[in-house]
This record gives C-alpha cells, sequence and structure tokens, in this order.
C-alpha cells in the first residue's frame, strides 16, 4: 500500500524537486536568487520557462547605465587634405577597375560578334556547344555591361576632383 501511494504522489512532487523555482527579472538581467532581487526591486517571471545562456560580462563602458553609453562621442572626422586623398586613391582604383572591364567587354563583343561567334571544329560536330557558348558570351556581355554601369554609378558618387587632384588642365 505504501509503495502504492509513494508511486502515486511521485509525478505530484517531481515537478517541484527538479523545478527552476522562482525566476526574477532585473531589467535585462535575469536570477533566481531571491535576496538579490528583493534588493535590487526585481519582479518576477510568471507562466512558461526561462533559459538563461550566461556569457561573459560586458565592459563597463557598454552597459546601460555608463555615462558614455547614453552620449556617444561623433565620430573623429579626417582632415579634409586624407579625406581627399583617399577619395582620389578611390577614383583611381575605381576609373582602373572601369578601363579593365571597357577592354573585357570589347573582346567579348568582338568574339560574340553580333550573335554569331566563328564556331570551333568540335563546335561543327556538336551544334549544342556552338548554342550553349554564345548564350554564355552573351551572358559575359550583360554581366560586365551591368559591371560597367554600377563602376560608373560608383565614380559619379565620390566628390568632384580638381583638376591640381587629376593633373588635367582647367579649360
Amino acid at each position: 500500500m505504501k509503495k502504492l501511494l509513494v508511486f502515486l504522489l511521485l509525478p505530484l512532487l517531481a515537478p517541484q524537486a527538479w523545478g527552476q523555482g522562482t525566476i526574477y527579472r532585473c531589467g535585462n538581467e535575469y536570477t533566481n536568487n531571491a535576496n538579490m532581487a528583493k534588493e535590487r526591486g526585481c519582479k518576477p517571471v510568471e507562466g512558461g520557462h526561462v533559459t538563461v545562456i550566461h556569457g561573459s560580462p560586458l565592459p563597463a563602458a557598454a552597459t546601460p547605465a555608463a555615462p558614455a553609453a547614453r552620449s556617444a562621442a561623433p565620430a573623429p572626422r579626417a582632415d579634409s587634405s586624407a579625406q581627399r586623398a583617399r577619395d582620389s586613391d578611390a577614383r583611381a582604383i575605381l576609373q582602373g577597375e572601369l578601363a579593365k572591364s571597357q577592354e573585357r567587354l570589347a573582346q567579348l563583343e568582338l568574339e560574340y560578334n553580333n550573335g554569331s561567334p566563328e564556331r570551333s571544329a568540335l563546335e561543327l560536330r556538336n551544334p549544342q556547344g556552338y548554342i550553349e557558348r554564345t548564350a554564355n558570351l552573351k551572358a559575359q556581355i550583360a554581366r560586365h555591361q551591368s559591371d560597367i554601369a554600377g563602376l560608373r554609378r560608383e565614380i559619379a558618387r565620390l566628390p568632384a576632383a580638381s583638376a591640381e587632384a587629376t593633373n588635367q588642365p582647367v579649360n
């Protein structure tokens, strides 16, 4: 009889023994320490289970209570000569990429020959290979045209270069 009574009461007692107990929420922190929760004025979390993943503590400057986190300082500005130098370098790199893309586009268009590229010996025996190569050339041309348009947009976004920086004569 005692075994039956223990067997029937065990499922009722098990959740209390294995449960988490009361979990308290203190802002963005959770704790199960009732004394600490009472000191800090935390509120109990009701319903559902809480899963807490412990991580490394945040540095003091990154915590919400730190004054530095409330008023973020503006990012330091580069002086105008350094910024002009960076813009000039970016323009030179983009113009170099533009020239390479335009040269490759010209080669592809020459090979594409307005949709009728020259057939190779293998393509004479395998017409499907010719069709695939023609489609591939057309796709490469479209991709290079898109790249060129993108590079031109990026160059246009850069601040206007002065005549001294680009070594171009002023009209």
